[in-house]
């Protein structure tokens, strides 16, 4: 009982979450349906009765009367013959059996009261002796009348399954109707179901629109009737302008941020640089391990510098703030940013390959940063002996800047990560700040171009390509 309760009840919630997981529209149409089918159910079973007792009832009243009409106009004689055996004959008026019979798809004995027939029609049963007026056997309806001659008894029958065929198609036809009703109700439900979800259908529609364009000043649609469509349509509206609003006083406060940042790291520089003009005083004055204090304290003070002057202009990126547009030749600035970095390759080969001309209009100091921040990050991921090639070429209306490195290279998934800011690689062990690509990224999108990590030439490690639009010679 227990194993049979927890078949029912996992069977229930099957139904349950298969049921959930249709569509509303089905849900309508197929709860009208049901309901649809249920009423003309009942309608169907009461109809049916009624009719089918309606039927058996008229079935037996045409009987019985046929039997009637038959004995009164039936008038026979018996008369024996010489060996003793007892004979009818019809008078003169008296309907002929065979074609009354056959008229009405009827079967008539004459018989004694004992039930011996002496008369019989085509293919008509024994249907026992004359027991009773009126009985049902072996499939016949039985109607018994005395006839005009003593102990003589007329039995008139016809067929149950006449009225059963009768009382068949009168259920076919109910059940048909049914069935049919209940497909009807389903595709009216259906059609309402659609037309009913129409405004919710407008208002995904405006939802869809809204996620795609991120406009939440967008209106939703209204539904002309003052129902729960036109408070759901309110609602989001209502909570589109919350997040409207939400959103502008969010980006009001990220622009007071950005330019709080622009500004401190601005006004940082003048101290660094007394910091840093001091530092280098005391370096050449002090010696001993004040000497070497004074060292250390200089190396942090410049690291600090580099830092700032990152943030600096990450800041002014985000802030929006443009320096001037000057022509520069992105071959000459590959060359000196090559040349800064010479002393400090160690055991690197660096190979420089710039094409003259390879001019755009940007700033050079940002390009500047740019170059150095890619060779840098390529000397700072490979091991000693490699090489680290960049080059420069003007190519279809742009400046094509890519530099390429023999370490190890970088994984594919890994390609949008490392233009993060403050992303580290899992085996970077160099102390980067985790800026260097991500104001590549902004100075390449500030000078109206793109980075991007491209899969390396010849099975090398990796391959970074800064695109730039080239200024116009008519320029």
């Amino acid at each position: 009982m227990a194993s049979l309760g927890s078949s029912i009840r996992s069977a229930a919630r099957a139904t349950s979450s298969a049921y959930k997981r249709l569509p509303i529209r089905w849900r309508l149409a197929g709860g009208s349906a049901l309901l649809t089918l249920v009423i003309l159910c009942g309608f169907a079973a009461i109809v049916g009765v009624l009719t089918t007792g309606r039927i058996r009832d008229g079935f037996n009243r045409e009987v019985v009367s046929s039997a009637d009409t038959l004995e009164q106009k039936l008038n026979l004689r018996a008369y024996v013959d010489d060996s003793g055996q007892t004979h009818l004959k019809r008078e003169k008026g008296s309907p002929q059996l065979d074609d009354y019979a056959a008229a009405q798809n009827a079967a008539i004995r004459i018989i004694t009261q004992g039930g011996y027939p002496l008369f019989a029609t085509s293919k008509a049963p024994n249907f026992g002796p004359a027991l009773a007026e009126s009985i049902e056997t072996n499939g016949w309806r039985v109607e018994t009348r005395p006839t005009n001659v003593q102990g003589l008894y007329l039995q008139y029958a016809r067929r149950l399954s006449d009225v059963q065929a009768t009382v068949n198609r009168v259920r076919l036809f109910l059940v048909l109707g049914v069935l049919g009703g209940a497909l009807l109700a389903l595709l009216a439900g259906l059609a309402v179901a659609r037309r009913a979800m129409e405004p919710i259908a407008e208002l995904t529609d405006a939802a869809r629109r809204v996620a795609r364009t991120r406009d939440p000043s967008a209106r939703m649609p209204r539904s002309e009737a003052d129902d729960e469509v036109a408070e759901l349509a309110s609602t989001l509206e209502a909570m589109l302008h919350s997040l409207n609003d939400a959103r502008g006083e969010t980006e009001a406060a990220l622009a007071r941020q950005r330019e709080f940042v622009a500004d401190a790291s601005h006004e940082l520089r003048t101290p660094l640089t007394s910091v840093l003009a001091n530092l280098e005083l005391l370096e050449e004055e002090l010696g001993g391990e004040q000497r070497e204090a004074a060292a250390s304290a200089l190396r942090s003070s410049r690291r600090m510098r580099r830092l700032v002057a990152d943030l600096l202009l990450l800041a002014r990126a985000d802030a929006g703030r443009d320096a001037p547009h000057r022509p520069v030749d992105l071959a000459d600035v590959l060359t000196d940013a090559a040349s800064e970095l010479e002393p400090v390759a160690g055991d690197h080969e660096i190979s420089v390959s710039a094409q003259p001309g390879a001019e755009v209009d940007g700033v050079r100091d940002e390009l500047h940063r740019l170059v150095l921040n890619l060779m840098e990050n390529a000397l700072r991921h490979t091991d000693p002996g490699t090489a680290v090639e960049a080059t420069v070429e003007r190519r279809n209306g742009e400046v094509v800047l890519a530099v390429e490195d023999d370490g190890p290279g970088i994984p594919p998934e890994l390609g949008e990560k490392v233009f993060e800011r403050f992303f580290r690689g899992a085996g970077d062990r160099s102390g980067s700040s985790g800026l260097g690509l991500s104001i590549v990224r902004a100075v390449a999108s500030s000078h109206r171009g793109t980075v991007d990590l491209e899969p390396p030439l010849d099975g090398r490690g990796a391959r970074f390509v800064v695109r730039i639009p080239a200024r116009s010679r008519e320029s």
